[in-house]
């Protein structure tokens, strides 16, 4: 049995926030208590200490303890190509995503990028993922190795091809894409905490037939997941439009190949109309939202509030390398950003949410991550109020909580972790406190 226990400021949902409201009964702060874990799970929350000869403690009072942050769409290969000029989506595809994938034939560069990755995600806050590695079943492989051998919670699978791709990273055939996942699913779905997810890059890199035989596998694999790109971009709409001429729209496509159910993630999302979101809604499909990337990438701005409106369940992704930091914090920064844009302001707890509980719902894993309730699996990340002169001086004059926390998203990154907890375990070298 093992056990620790952690003083901090607990933050975390008992429910989903209200739109608007500053003061919500769906936040739940416990300021300057302790959480115990035992093998790998919270076991209670209390303000008295522990017999320290029963609990080993980790006293990190005046820090922010959180449920770690699900990240719900992230390209593990392509953290070296992120931040890169002057491209909008299709040209990005084959000017840098592309060659950066190609590298990962390679099974050694594949080995390392994926460890890079995984180190990555932890020392950003980011305990669960939903990642496309590439079309190389040995990258996808790596991937699920290293985040297994952390103890991570990880969905993944081999990026589906078959046309307007490079030669090499194109599935050779319909029948080899099929065994190949096949057998991934049969040695990795349900493999400790790893997940399973058909991954069709998107509707124009996969035939008709391509995302037919993922739907096969969908249906008749209950569990897994899938996870793909839609309406990120008004040129690849018009394209998807001319390669499948017989689908109602971008999303029908997919729809028309049995690939939307309740465990479905598309990323992006924007030029969806009304019945688009209805489809979604019915489906029990998700948007996974990346702000970051679609300013980057110039691809338009997403109307959360309307998704929302029509009964669409949001998440937040990074989308790194299109999106410029796996940090979340710099994510829900710049989903607050979009919606200002157009006239919606988002409250703290709204994005909060949607990046811990809310995407943890979203992904039917709500019994598992998420919040800080008894019996979750203890994926917690300890962070710094403040780690730069400019945000201590905010954080000193902030008036209530929500004007605390507004504050540490906006201001803050990275930097302010202190320590990752992978099912109680501590991932990263501990820094000096500040």
């Amino acid at each position: 049995m093992t056990r620790l226990a952690i003083h901090a400021d607990l933050l975390d949902f008992c429910a989903e926030p209200e739109s608007a409201q500053l003061e919500s009964a769906a936040v739940r702060f416990r300021p300057a208590h302790w959480l115990l874990v035992e093998d790998g799970r919270i076991h209670s929350v209390q303000s008295q200490a522990p017999d320290a000869a029963q609990w080993p403690c980790v006293d990190r009072s005046g820090h922010l303890l959180l449920p770690g942050f699900i990240d719900t769409h992230v390209h593990s290969a392509q953290m070296p190509v992120v931040a890169s000029w002057g491209a909008q989506l299709l040209d990005w595809l084959n000017t840098y995503t592309f060659p950066a994938e190609a590298a990962l034939a390679d099974p050694a560069v594949a080995q390392a990028s994926a460890q890079q990755f995984v180190r990555a995600l932890l020392a950003h806050g980011t305990t669960t993922a939903l990642v496309f590695p590439t079309v190389h079943a040995g990258a996808c492989e790596a991937l699920f190795e290293q985040a297994h051998a952390r103890g991570m919670r990880l969905v993944a699978g081999k990026v589906l091809m078959d046309r307007h791709a490079p030669a090499g990273l194109c599935d050779v055939s319909l029948g080899q894409a099929e065994r190949e996942c096949a057998d991934l699913i049969e040695r990795w779905h349900g493999r400790g905490r790893i997940a399973y997810a058909l991954t069709p890059r998107f509707a124009a890199t996969s035939s008709a037939a391509h995302l037919h035989m993922a739907g096969r596998l969908l249906a008749s694999n209950p569990g897994l997941y899938m996870q793909t790109h839609v309406a990120e971009n008004d040129a690849e709409v018009r394209w998807v439009a001319e390669l499948f001429p017989q689908a109602r729209s971008y999303l029908d496509v997919y729809a028309r190949a049995g690939l939307l159910n309740e465990r479905s993630v598309l990323a992006h999302g924007i030029w969806l109309d009304d019945t688009d979101r209805a489809v979604l809604r019915d489906s029990g499909a998700q948007v996974a939202h990346c702000p970051s990337s679609n300013l980057f990438l110039g691809s338009g701005l997403f109307n959360w509030a309307q998704a929302r409106a029509a009964g669409v369940k949001v998440s937040l992704g990074s989308d790194v390398g299109g999106g410029t930091s796996l940090s979340m914090q710099r994510t829900l920064a710049a989903a607050y950003q979009v919606q200002a844009l157009q006239g919606e302001r988002l409250t703290a707890w709204q994005l909060l949410h949607a990046a811990t509980r809310g995407a943890a719902l979203a992904l039917g894993l709500g019994d598992e991550i998420g919040t800080l309730d008894v019996g979750r699996v203890a994926d917690v990340c300890l962070w710094r109020w403040a780690s730069s002169e400019l945000a201590a001086q905010r954080q000193a004059h902030a008036k209530d909580l929500h004007e605390r926390v507004f504050a540490w998203l906006m201001l803050g990154d990275e930097r302010d972790l202190r320590q990752a907890y992978v099912a109680g375990q501590p991932q990263l070298l501990e820094a000096p406190a500040c």
